[in-house]
């Protein structure tokens, strides 16, 4: 008869696997303009100022800020405009005392100019002359020489997860190619004499094998690289096999195993015999994905996953994710979480976290989470899903009104 699994906390699971999670530290150079979601590899230097002259932030007149001091509405103060600052030209006017010059959002500041005066604080009185009702401090709405980005610091640092923002931040500073890691190779096997490939017609007894599209989408979000090993029989040479190949070919393997012990135990024999030190979870008190395992091989780590479609996916998020952005460098993985109030009750059991999807909607300016209930975590229910809420280890179920913690897809 085979042995039950001991179950422990999804906190001790991943405190367990995690220091078995190295970065693979392989790096390559790409174009800055195709490189978001992935991971710097060294720090970003400014390798000059930005700006790299003193610009304007508003469009309006540049000035010398002493001359607009006391100005207001029943007292104006009246400047000679000598002129207008020609976009994406050096600035060729120079001011002097009593004047001002035309300038507009972007533009170089005119030379003695030290402050802009905005456009709505001015009224033409004709088409040299104009009234400043409200004064300016020196400095204000100008954008100073590296004010932006000082020459030698540093823009992003190395396991930066380089968001859009941050392209265009690289680009301004000319950065047209960046050093990052390497994508994260993550093998997935499916096993199960069951399944047939979606493009087969399942005859009766079988069904359509999704895990492995499903789980290649998670990588893919992830900023991984799936690999796509096809189906296995539920026999423990051709899973050996394919695990093998697998270690050769990726960072990370995945199997997707069935439901059924027997399946689960020919995966554990299967891990536990490629090398050392092996399973380090079997169990985890979770609900859906308590027969995950959690396991290294020669320093590559392994993960276990239910069969149910579902259930994968939930284990999955919740352990490869973040163990793909671990092997990727990345030093501050990017957060999907929200805070919604449950519109109806979720029972539960004390000492196992359960995940159930819902489905999120705003009213009155409120976030609220509609749980969707079916069978087993069918995908059916994901799909009409925005995320899953957590309900904690220590709780007996979430009661309608209170605040729960989302997991976003």
């Amino acid at each position: 008869m085979p042995q039950l699994f001991t179950v422990i906390t999804p906190q001790e699971a991943w405190l367990r696997l995690e220091p078995h999670l190295r970065p693979i530290e392989r790096v390559e150079i790409i174009a800055t303009d195709e490189a978001l979601g992935r991971v710097l590899a060294e720090d970003a230097i400014a390798p000059s100022d930005l700006p790299s002259f003193p610009r304007s932030v508003m469009d309006g007149y540049a000035v010398r800020a002493e001359d607009t001091y006391g100005a207001s509405e029943s007292l104006p103060a009246y400047l000679k405009v000598i002129g207008e600052v020609t976009m994406g030209k050096p600035a060729e006017i120079t001011l002097s005392p009593g004047e001002a010059a035309l300038i507009h959002t972007g533009g170089m500041l005119a030379r003695k100019a030290n402050a802009v005066v905005m456009l709505e604080n001015t009224r033409e009185v004709d088409t040299s002359t104009i009234e400043v009702v409200r004064p300016v401090a020196k400095g204000e709405n100008v954008l100073q020489i590296g004010e932006d980005l000082a020459q030698g610091k540093a823009l992003l640092p190395r396991g930066s997860l380089l968001r859009p923002q941050d392209i265009g931040g690289l680009l301004a500073l000319g950065i047209t190619k960046i050093a990052v890691f390497q994508r994260v190779r993550v093998a997935l096997i499916s096993t199960g004499d069951e399944l047939v490939p979606p493009e087969d017609e399942p005859k009766p007894g079988q069904i359509r094998g999704i895990n492995a599209y499903t789980l290649a989408s998670l990588t893919l979000r992830a900023g991984g690289i799936p690999i796509k090993l096809g189906i296995i029989p539920d026999d423990y040479q051709a899973l050996k096999e394919a695990a093998e190949k697998a270690m050769r070919e990726a960072d990370i393997v995945v199997i997707s195993a069935g439901s059924s012990v027997s399946t689960r135990d020919i995966t554990a024999q299967v891990i536990n015999s490629l090398g050392k030190p092996g399973i380090l979870v079997h169990g985890i008190s979770l609900r859906p994905g308590k027969p995950t395992i959690l396991a290294s091989v020669d320093q590559k780590p392994f993960f276990g996953l239910p069969g149910n479609p579902a259930s994968a996916m939930i284990t999955f998020d919740l352990f490869v994710t973040p163990s793909i952005y671990k092997l990727s460098g990345c030093s501050q993985p990017p957060k999907r979480y929200l805070k919604a109030k449950l519109s109806r009750n979720i029972p539960s059991a004390p000492g196992r976290e359960d995940y159930v999807p819902v489905k999120i909607e705003e009213r009155n300016g409120e976030l609220w989470a509609e749980p969707i209930f079916g069978k087993s975590n069918l995908i059916s229910t994901f799909i009409k899903a925005d995320g899953i809420a957590q309900v904690p280890l220590d709780k007996t179920g979430l009661a309608a009104g209170e605040i729960a913690l989302v997991r976003i897809f």
